[in-house]
Parts: C-alpha cells; structure tokens; sequence
C-alpha cells in the first residue's frame, strides 16, 4: 500500500507533527511560517524537529501557507492531506483578516492536494461559523469558514472534536504570535475536500422517431444533464432502480404481471390538457431548430438517439398514409398516455397488470422536493366493475408492505404510507407533483408517504395517484385502474434524502454509498453549505399575466440548480398607473457542491438579464 504523504502548516513548537509521523505508512512534511532561529527557540520544538527528521520526515521554514506552489517542485504536490491547526495572522488580527488568510489558504491548497485528498482546518470553538459550534457566534463574528472554502471549490465533508489526547506529546503554542498556549476546548476539526466543479453543459440535441418520421430536437438547457442519465438501466446501482426493481418483483408475486422494457417516445403531441400548458417543455420542430448534418459531425451540438415503440393498432394504415411532422410538441409530462395506448391495443389482456416505467418532464416551482425531472412508475389494469376497489387496496398493501420491508432493512425510524381521497387533501395539502396529477385528470385517491427520520421542513408527501375509468366500448363491464407513482420521492423518503437535487448529482460519493444496488440511510458529504440571498425587483408587462412557473424555470437554468428556493416578499400596484410590481427574494445553495459567492453573483446578472428577456418584465 503507498505511503500517504500528509503536509502540515503553520506548526508551532512541532510537536502535532511529530506525533503524527509516528503513525505507520505517513510520509509527514512538517512546515512552519518562522525562520528556523526563530522557532528552535521555543520550549521543546529542537527536539521535535530532531524526532522528526530522525523519521525521515521532512521539516521546513519560512513557508507561506497562501503560495504553497512555490514551495515543491510539480511531481511532488499531490499530498492526501494537508493539516492547518488554529491558523491565525497573528497579533490582534480581527475576523476579516483571519477570513483572508483561510481564503487565499484555501485556493493555494487547490494547487497541491490529490484529487481525494482532505484538508483538515482545526478552529477554536465558535470560530468556524456552523452549526457544529457550540455555542454558535453570529455570522459576520465568526470566520465563515465552509464559506471561504467553498470559493476555492471545497465542501466540508466532516466536523468533529479536536481530541489534542489522542497526539501524544502535542503542546498548543503561538498564542499572539508568542511561544505561549492558548485554549482549544471545544475546538473543532474540519475536514474539507473538493467539490465537483459547476459545469456549463453545450447545447444538446436529441434525435427521435416521432410518427414514423426520425426529427431532431434541441432538449431545453435545465434538462441537459438529466435527459440520459440511464438511471434505470441494467447496469445501474442507483436507488432509484433498486426501489423499481423491488416494487415490480412484489407485484409479480401478487398480480398476474406484464413489464413492458420497450423505449416509450419522449415526445408527445396533442392537447394534453390545457391547465398543465405552462408546466410543460414544449419542444418547437420548425426546421430552423433540427440541425443540419454539417452542425452534427463538426460536434457543435451533442446528439442522443432514443428509439420509440408504438402501441396503436393500425400502424400500416399510419406508414400509408404519412403523417405530417408536427410543428410543436412537448416533452411528455407523464407515462399515463402509453398506459392508455396499451389498453386499445389488441394484444391487451384484461385481468393482467401491465407496469412500465421512465423520467418524465414537468415544470415546477423550486423546492427541495418539486422536481422538473422524475422517475415514474405506471401500473394498468382492467377489472371487473364493483371490484376496482378492492383491486386497488390490494395493488396499495402489495406497494405499502414492499416500502416498508425496504425501509425497515435500513432505519429503525417510522414510515407511514397510506391511501387518502383526493377530496380530503387540501389545496394547500397538495404538492407540485400531486397538483399537477389532478391536472391531468380526476385523481381518485392519493398515495402518501411520511417518513420520521429526522428534523427536515418536508417530512411526508404524495408519492402517487390513482385513477379509474370505462373501459371502451361504453358499456363493458371492465373498468380501468391505473396508478402513478413518482420513484425519486419513494427514494428520498426511505433513503432520508432531503433534497431531490441529490438523486442527479455527479459526484461519485452519492452512488458509492449504494454498492451493488443496496439501500442505505443517506449520509451527506457536503455538511452546512452557504447560502446566499439576493432580492429581484421588477415591474409586470402590461400586456399579459405574470408566468411564475416560467420565472422559476429560468432560475433553475441559469443557476444550474443552484437556486434553493423563491420567495415572494412583495407585491405592489403603483397608485394612478395601476402597474404592478413584485420583490422576489432567490436563495442560493447547493446541496452537493462548493457554491462561491463570485459564482452566485455572476447567476444573479444572468438571472435578471433573462427574465428582462423572455419575460418582458422591467427590472427596478
């Protein structure tokens, strides 16, 4: 096994140091910001530096912990971990200078740590400025520390007590700059590591097979890194498919099942309903917007090609007759309409279960559990009239007594999931997800779910609905069933995942806490992330109503998911004009990457820009 190579900062008399070289396979570069002359003076730090070297360890002076670079020649950079114990400028540096030189730390460690490497930054107590603190300073009289990381593109991954008994022989000195101890009880060791950087995707175009025609779109820029992300594939560990996985093997056991694995097409076309138009992508297919085969092989434009399976019964009556290219269609909002092409297709079967899955593409409102993009689960069925009841109760139980076996095998805390009427849910009771499935069509129950897990602002949420209908011809005695269930929020709420934004992050540590598929409690590896708040005023155009489903669409867009929530804080109408005009306030914080305060202020400018643009309001 190689050596870890470990460089310490800022050591005092270098006796933390030499504890540490004494840990096996550690290879310790010990470093100070005095002169050699200097530091040898002080109480018992010749004979540390005399262990450490006697260890072959390598001690060095006069190194500025902000110009690290300077100090090791390129093949020698890459240390697993850099130590920084209670840095300070010194004297009587106040908050602000002690954020400087964390800063500039911070960004010189970028240049020299291993791409896993940790960085482990021990404060005094209330210094950092997080929650661990105990007591907790206010904000702008603490250090800010995950913030200053943050702008060096560092995530605090873990906090715990700096335990100075476990280093043997470690003395804390340079209290102001002199060879005296000051106090570390309740310090605070902070481990940092680096974050997944902030991608700008390119444009990404997709080709289809839409009515026997193969026509190209261009996906809109909030779904370009989600539109393929292959979360239910074969080879996929991620939660998400091992909770299908585990519902549709339940249901076999208890229903006579059809799964259908064909690609259903991401487009649609037709009026699906007209309250849901502002909550759908809708893709324009004017020739301007396909690109030309010069645009595809020069790479200009990223292509995925997805196939398209088709349930209609005449289809060679369609190959026949052509079809027309639509001029606009939208990216489909739901899987419920495969569900009906199924049912009048000649190859249904009444009595069989058919189950499918795939993403589906909804605009929403910006909250932890309000997604743009989910996994949804569709089951079909035809039943005996008057027995469509107690089918649904016994597809509910099948669901309910799988969630809870998945949940059990993980937490000792409480899950409830149950079957409400739609019409004891309040307007206000109803989430983006379970609003816009009445949209779609009388809802005659709710699936809810509600997990204990923790101390979190959304506990418990629709999960799913059901719905009845006739059977075509009028006057079968067959009645339709089918369910909807939305598979990320099943997978937060088992896996105590907080924020949905979670399920599509990048970062390898979120699907290596489900080796092999298996479900787990899911531990964050970005602990306490900053967060900034910027307000937005704007006058209303005159000529049309205000889309604020569009507003929190650009937000999502030009923030890459960085936008946490959207507050409106006021309305106001001008007396004598009559124009209105709203104050909105936009929380910036990611959950899973370093968010810098340079960074957030370039999404505002663009944010503001855009909506002036494409929503023709007057910025105040």
């Amino acid at each position: 096994m190689a050596e870890s190579r470990v460089l310490l900062l800022g050591e005092g008399n270098f006796s933390f140091a030499a504890a540490l070289c004494e840990a096996a396979g550690t290879r310790v570069v010990a470093t100070c910001y005095e002169r050699e002359e200097e530091v040898v003076a002080r109480s018992r730090a010749a004979e540390n530096i005399r262990r450490l070297r006697d260890r072959g360890a390598e001690v060095l002076f006069s190194v500025d912990c902000t110009k690290l670079k300077d100090y090791f020649l390129q093949g020698k950079r890459e240390f697993d971990c850099i130590y920084f114990n209670f840095p300070h400028c010194g004297r009587k540096a106040g908050v602000v200078k002690n954020r400087e030189l964390l800063s500039c730390f911070f960004h010189s460690c970028a240049e020299v740590l291993a791409q896993d490497g940790e960085v482990r930054v021990a404060l005094c107590r209330g210094q950092g400025g997080t929650p661990a603190d105990q007591p907790k300073r206010e904000w702008h009289n603490s250090w800010q520390v995950v913030a200053v990381a943050a702008g060096a593109g560092f995530i605090l991954s873990d906090v715990h007590p700096f335990q100075a008994e476990t280093a043997h022989g470690y003395e804390c000195t340079g209290y102001r700059s002199q060879d005296k101890s000051f106090c570390i009880e309740g310090a605070l060791n902070h481990v940092f590591t680096r974050s997944t950087p902030l991608l700008y995707y390119k444009p990404l175009i997709c080709e289809i097979q839409l009515e026997r025609q193969r026509i190209s779109f261009q996906v809109p820029q909030v779904l370009v890194d989600k539109i393929n992300r292959g979360f239910l594939e074969r080879n996929s560990n991620h939660p998400v498919r091992t909770i299908k996985e585990k519902l549709t093997a339940a249901l076999s056991q208890a229903f006579r099942l059809q799964s259908i694995d064909y690609c259903l097409s991401l487009l649609l076309q037709g009026d699906l309903n007209a309250t849901c138009h502002s909550n759908m992508f809708w893709i324009p297919l004017s020739p301007e917007e396909t690109p030309s085969a010069e645009e595809m092989a020069s790479g200009r434009a990223n292509a995925v090609l997805f196939s398209h399976v088709d349930f209609h019964e005449d289809t060679d009556k369609n190959v026949q007759e052509g079809c027309q290219t639509p001029k606009q269609c939208y990216l489909r909002p739901s899987l419920l309409p495969y569900g009906q092409a199924i049912i009048r297709s000649t190859s249904f079967v009444p009595g069989t279960l058919y189950v499918f899955s795939g993403p589906v593409f909804r605009k929403c409102h910006v909250s932890p559990s309000s997604m743009p993009v989910f996994h949804e689960m569709v089951l079909v069925c035809a039943v005996n009239r008057g027995s469509e009841n107690s089918f649904i109760q016994m597809v509910v139980d099948t669901i309910k007594t799988s969630v809870h076996s998945l949940h059990q095998t993980i937490s000792d805390h409480k899950l409830t999931f149950s079957l409400q009427e739609s019409t004891s849910l309040g307007t206000a009771e109803l989430s983006d997800f379970a609003t816009f499935e009445s949209k779609l069509g009388e809802v005659q129950f709710f699936l809810c779910m509600e997990a204990d897990t923790r101390d979190c602002s959304e506990k418990g949420s629709c999960v799913g609905a059901v719905r009845t209908a006739p059977y075509e011809p009028a006057g079968s005695d067959l009645v339709v069933v089918s369910a909807s269930l939305n598979l990320d929020l099943v997978a937060m709420l088992i896996c105590a995942i907080d924020d949905w934004r979670m399920l599509w992050t990048s970062d390898s540590r979120f699907l290596r806490q489900f080796p092999a598929g298996e479900l787990r409690i899911f531990r964050s590896f970005s602990l306490y992330p900053p967060s900034y708040v910027h307000d937005v005023s704007f006058w209303l155009p005159d000529e049309k109503q205000f889309d604020d489903v569009a507003f929190h669409t650009i937000a999502r867009e030009v923030s890459g998911e960085a936008v946490a929530s959207i507050q409106l804080l006021d309305n106001f109408q001008q007396p004598g004009t009559g124009r209105n005009s709203l104050c909105c306030r936009l929380t910036f914080q990611s959950c899973n990457r370093a968010l810098g305060h340079g960074e957030v202020a370039a999404m505002q400018l663009r944010f503001r820009e855009e909506i002036s643009q494409r929503l023709r309001v007057t910025l105040r």
